[in-house]
C-alpha cells in the first residue's frame, strides 16, 4: 500500500492556482494590434442593432467575473466575521482618519483578511513543507495555520495603529509653529478663513494639508465653526483639540483670536518641552552609552 503524504496535495493545490493565475493574466492582457471598426462601434449601436447586441453577448473566456461572483460572498461573510471578532469599527475609521488614509473601514477590512489569508497561507506551506514540523504532534501542525491567519489580521491592524500613531507625532511637532503663524497672520488684520488658507497654501506638513481641508470645506457653503469642529472631532490629537476648542470658543463669544492662538502656541510649546524632558528621562539609560565620532 503506499502511503499518501500531503506533498501531492499540496503541489495538485498549487498547479491549479498557478494555471487560474497564468489565465487571469492572460485574460487581462489587451489584444495585439488595432481593434477593428466594428468592434469599435458595436458598444454604441446595440439598442438598434441585433448584430451588434450577438456580438457583445459572446461568452468571454475570462473567469474572473465568474471567480468574482464565487468569491465575493464569501469575503463579504468572512469580512463581517473578522469585523465581529475583533471589533472597534469606529475605532479603525478614527485611526484611518488620524492616519490620513483615504480608504473606508471596509476597505481596510478587506485587507485585513487578506492579510488574514497570506497568514494563513504561509503557516501552512510551513507546516506542511518544513523539515523540523515533521516530528511535531498532529495538533500543534493543525493549529499553525489559524495562528498565522491571526497574526495577519493583527499585523495589518498594528501597521494602521503605527501609520497614525506617527501622523499624529508630526502634527504635535507642528502645531507650535502653525499656531504662532496663525497668530502672525491674525495680528497682521487678517480673518480667521484667510490665516487658515495662507498655511494651507504656504505650510507642506500634515496640519497644513488637514487645514486646506477646512479651507475646502468652507468653500462648499460648510460654516467655518463647523468646518474646524470636525477636524477636532475627526483627529482627535488632544493639544489641536484644546486649541480649536478656545479658537470655537473665540469665534462665539467675539474675543480676539490673536491673544488666544497666541496664549495655545505657548501651551503647546511648553507640552514639547515636558515630552522630550520626560522621553529624555525614560531613555536616560540608553543616553550614556558613548557614541563615537567618525574621523
Amino acid at each position: 500500500m503506499v502511503q499518501l503524504t500531503a506533498t501531492p496535495i499540496v503541489a495538485v493545490a498549487l498547479g491549479a492556482m498557478l494555471g487560474l493565475g497564468l489565465w487571469l493574466v492572460a485574460a487581462s492582457v489587451p489584444r495585439i494590434g488595432r481593434a477593428r471598426l466594428v468592434d469599435r462601434v458595436a458598444p454604441y449601436v446595440t439598442d438598434v442593432s441585433a448584430e451588434a447586441r450577438a456580438m457583445r453577448a459572446k461568452p468571454e473566456s475570462d473567469p474572473g467575473p465568474v471567480i468574482g461572483m464565487l468569491v465575493l460572498p464569501a469575503a463579504r461573510r468572512a469580512r463581517g466575521i473578522l469585523s465581529s471578532i475583533l471589533g472597534g469599527n469606529d475605532t479603525v475609521a478614527r485611526r484611518l482618519r488620524q492616519a490620513g488614509a483615504d480608504g473606508t473601514v471596509e476597505r481596510f477590512r478587506g485587507r485585513q483578511l487578506v492579510w488574514a489569508a497570506a497568514g494563513f497561507a504561509s503557516a501552512g506551506l510551513l507546516a506542511l513543507l518544513a523539515p523540523t514540523m515533521e516530528a511535531a504532534p498532529a495538533v500543534l501542525r493543525w493549529a499553525i495555520p489559524p495562528f498565522g491567519a491571526m497574526a495577519g489580521a493583527v499585523a495589518a491592524d498594528w501597521m494602521l495603529q503605527r501609520a497614525a500613531r506617527r501622523r499624529l507625532a508630526r502634527i504635535t511637532s507642528e502645531l507650535p509653529t502653525v499656531l504662532e503663524f496663525l497668530t502672525l497672520s491674525l495680528t497682521a488684520g487678517e480673518g480667521m478663513l484667510d490665516a487658515l488658507r495662507r498655511v494651507a497654501r504656504t505650510g507642506t506638513g500634515e496640519l497644513a494639508r488637514e487645514f486646506s481641508g477646512v479651507v475646502a470645506a468652507v468653500g462648499t457653503g460648510v460654516p467655518i465653526g463647523t468646518a474646524l469642529a470636525d477636524l477636532r472631532d475627526g483627529l482627535e490629537h488632544p493639544a489641536l483639540s484644546r486649541a480649536l476648542d478656545q479658537v470655537l470658543g473665540a469665534l462665539d463669544r467675539g474675543t480676539p483670536l490673536a491673544d488666544v492662538l497666541r496664549a495655545q502656541a505657548g501651551d503647546a510649546r511648553a507640552e514639547a518641552r515636558r515630552t522630550i524632558i520626560e522621553l529624555a528621562g525614560r531613555k536616560e539609560i540608553a543616553m550614556l552609552v558613548p557614541v563615537s565620532r567618525g574621523r
